[in-house]
C-alpha cells in the first residue's frame, strides 16, 4: 500500500485536510473551459465578461471547480479514496489573479457493512482571501484495510 493511501480507521470526525493553495491565472481559467468544453465567452473572453456581465474578468467555471474539489478530496485520500458524491455552492466568482484556498473538516463516518469501505462525508470550501467563493459537501469511499479497494464495488451495492 502506498503511504498516501488513507484507511477508513485513521479518519475522525472534526479532523481537517491539510488546505490547498493554487493561484489562478487567465490560463488555469481558460484551460478549465476548454476542457469541459464550455465555450461560453465570460470563460475566455475578458471584454465580454466586463462589458456584457459586469464582473471584473473571465471566471472559472462550474466543471473546473467540480475537478479542482475533485483533486482537493484525491490528494487527501489517495487513489484507493472514490468520491460517491458532490454537491456544492458557488457563491462568489473566482478571476484571475485570485488564489484559491481550499480547506475541508470531516463531518460524518459511517461503516458500509460487509463492502471492506466507510463513508467519509466532508464540508469542503473554497476562499478568495477573506471571501467565501464555494461550498461543497462530499461523499468518499475509504478503504478499511490494505486490501480492499472501493472501486471494485459495483451494482447496487454501491450506494453513496
Amino acid at each position: 500500500m502506498n503511504e498516501r493511501e488513507l484507511l477508513f480507521g485513521a479518519v475522525r470526525e472534526g479532523l481537517e485536510l491539510p488546505p490547498l493553495a493554487q493561484a489562478v491565472t487567465a490560463t488555469t481559467i481558460v484551460l478549465g473551459a476548454m476542457a469541459s468544453r464550455d465555450w461560453r465567452p465570460m470563460h475566455h473572453d475578458r471584454d465580454f465578461a466586463v462589458q456584457r456581465n459586469g464582473v471584473r474578468d473571465i471566471f472559472l467555471n462550474t466543471p473546473a471547480q467540480a475537478a479542482w474539489f475533485e483533486r482537493f478530496i484525491t490528494d487527501w485520500s489517495g487513489p484507493r479514496g472514490r468520491i460517491g458524491r458532490m454537491k456544492f455552492s458557488m457563491k462568489n466568482s473566482i478571476f484571475p489573479g485570485d488564489t484559491m484556498t481550499f480547506s475541508g473538516r470531516v463531518t460524518a463516518l459511517e461503516q458500509a457493512q460487509g463492502q471492506g469501505f466507510g463513508w467519509v462525508d466532508l464540508a469542503l470550501a473554497i476562499q478568495v482571501g477573506p471571501r467565501l467563493a464555494t461550498e461543497c459537501r462530499a461523499r468518499v469511499a475509504l478503504p478499511v484495510s490494505a486490501r480492499d479497494n472501493p472501486w471494485l464495488c459495483k451494482g447496487s451495492a454501491w450506494a453513496p
